[in-house]
């Protein structure tokens, strides 16, 4: 069978499955995302086993520590991925939602109220959390999933795929809603690309590449979700006693994901008070440092290992202990070389001016700007959406940690009495 044929009979089969998640009501959507979450508890086991395979074969195939990182599941992360479920279960029915009402001179009813999509395609990399999170939030929202994870990740997919799809068929909902795509053939990837009028919708997850292929090749509607070139700005006006714990956290908490920072910016002001300190504090916890001339000198100084950042590195997402660190001259400045070097993904500044912190939010375009916080709360399960399905930096439909609300749709439905246009 071709690739094509495949996954447009996997889609089929999928909107087929979909009625049952129509027909289904809240509580009962509700239900069956609780019992998914214990299932996956129960077979803790099963999974890690299944994710060690996998990370024994990353490592001798050399994956790299930023995709290791991201592919590891142990107790503790199986327990998140569960409580994410529930979460999603506890948030508001999505569907059937009025968006607007009104009604016309001529006595016909409007509204508009949200619907799901119908079914969406989900690419991703090396994160199988990405394969529960993405299943739960399309079912919640009324979407049938087609899953397609990376080779890496094959047999944690596999096995998380089948917990959720053995829970379901104990429901009133069809497990044929969840389709995990084969990941040994990268075009399985060209042909859900491609599966224009079978598949609704298709969003990316990974690395800036993945994502430029898919927004570049596909045919079929997508959602960008964004690389996180992200800055933290240390304004003239900050309190530095939160700036330095701001900053360690914004690197430091978990490099390896796309709202970890990657470039600080350091108002000249500030600088020679700052400075020492912050290059003390990323190198004593490993971080690689790739400074401006400027800083680099303090460095030195400090008998700190630093390179000189070129252009290459204020653009590039490091996605390990790795970051870029400069002085500016202003706040505009700041936000200047953001505008050049940023993906409109995550910006946070560090001021205890509100004028100041307002003007850097003007001038971010970008999905989300931290005020006195960390980047790394730009995310679905910190900002009460559960889980996210992926955090969107483009800004057609949805923008930023993206959930229930943004996995729907909407549909006008006209209630008349007869009524005939003249």
């Amino acid at each position: 069978m071709s690739n094509d044929k495949l996954i447009a009979d996997l889609a089929d089969l999928a909107r087929q499955a979909a009625r049952t998640l129509v027909a289904a009501s809240y509580q009962q959507r509700q239900s069956a995302l609780l019992a998914i979450a214990d299932a996956l508890e129960s077979n803790q086991e099963r999974i890690i086993s299944a994710n060690q395979a996998d990370m024994e074969q990353g490592k001798s195939s050399g994956l790299n520590a930023q995709l290791l990182d991201r592919l590891m599941l142990d107790a503790s992360r199986v327990k998140g991925i569960a409580n994410g479920a529930r979460k999603v279960a506890a948030l508001p029915n999505p569907l059937g939602n009025v968006i607007r009402e009104r009604t016309l001179e001529n006595g016909l009813h409007l509204q508009q109220i949200s619907v799901p999509f119908g079914v969406v395609g989900m690419v991703y990399e090396a994160r199988p959390n990405v394969t529960v999170d993405a299943a739960v939030i399309l079912l919640m929202s009324g979407n049938a999933a087609l899953l397609r994870g990376s080779s890496s990740a094959e047999k944690s997919n596999a096995v998380l795929v089948e917990v959720m799809r053995e829970t379901l068929a104990k429901t009133e909902i069809s497990p044929d809603v969840l389709q995990l795509i084969p990941s040994h053939d990268r075009d399985t990837t060209r042909a859900l690309l491609h599966a224009r009028g079978k598949v609704d919708l298709v969003i990316p997850r990974g690395s800036a590449a993945l994502i430029r292929m898919v927004v570049d090749e596909s045919t079929v509607p997508t959602i960008e979700t964004g690389a996180g070139v992200c800055h933290v700005y240390v304004d003239s006006a900050a309190d530095l006693e939160k700036a330095l714990p701001i900053l360690i956290n914004s690197k430091c908490h978990r490099p390896s994901v796309c709202n970890a920072a990657e470039s600080l910016l350091v108002h000249k002001d500030v600088a020679k008070e700052f400075l020492p300190k912050a290059l003390q504090a990323l190198h004593n916890s490993g971080v690689v440092l790739h400074c401006d001339s400027n800083v680099l000198e303090i460095a030195k100084s400090l008998n700190i290992p630093a390179s000189l950042a070129s252009n290459e590195s204020w653009s590039t997402e490091y996605g390990v202990l790795e970051m870029n660190v400069g002085v500016v001259p202003s706040l505009l400045a700041a936000a200047d070389h953001i505008l050049k070097y940023g993906t409109n993904h995550t910006e946070a500044i560090v001021t205890e001016s509100k004028e100041n912190a307002d003007a850097f939010i003007a001038l971010s375009d970008c999905a989300a700007v931290m005020v006195n916080a960390s980047t790394r709360f730009t995310d679905g399960e910190e900002m009460g959406f559960g889980a996210e399905i992926g955090i969107s930096n483009q800004k057609l439909h949805a923008r930023g940690p993206m959930g229930l609300e943004q996995m729907t749709t909407t549909t006008w439905i006209v209630r008349g009495d007869g009524q005939i246009r003249k």
